[in-house]
Parts: structure tokens; sequence; C-alpha cells
């Protein structure tokens, strides 16, 4: 079974590029795989199994 987190990303001003980075690094180290950035608006959306 899988599990969804769906994450508002905050565009800024300044190292959007590094907090992007960050953020999906620290999603990454627990367990989780992006999936899809959702078109015409911030949200990343990630996947990873429920029973792990």
């Amino acid at each position: 079974m899988k599990e969804y987190k769906v994450v508002n990303w905050k565009m800024g001003f300044s190292k959007n590029n590094q907090k992007l980075e960050d953020t999906l690094n620290q999603y990454a180290r627990e367990g989780w795989v992006l999936k899809d950035i959702a078109e015409n608006s911030s949200r990343l959306i990630f996947v990873r199994d429920k029973n792990r």
C-alpha cells in the first residue's frame, strides 16, 4: 500500500533553489520519493510504501 504527502512549496526570492533542494533531501531521508510537481501551482507530491 502507498501513502502520499502533498507539500505546498512557497517560492521566495532568495536562495529558492537551495531551499527546494533542502526540502527534497529532507523528505528523501524519510523515505519519500517525489512523484510530481503539480503544474500551475506550487505543490510537491511525494509517495512512499506505507508498510516499510
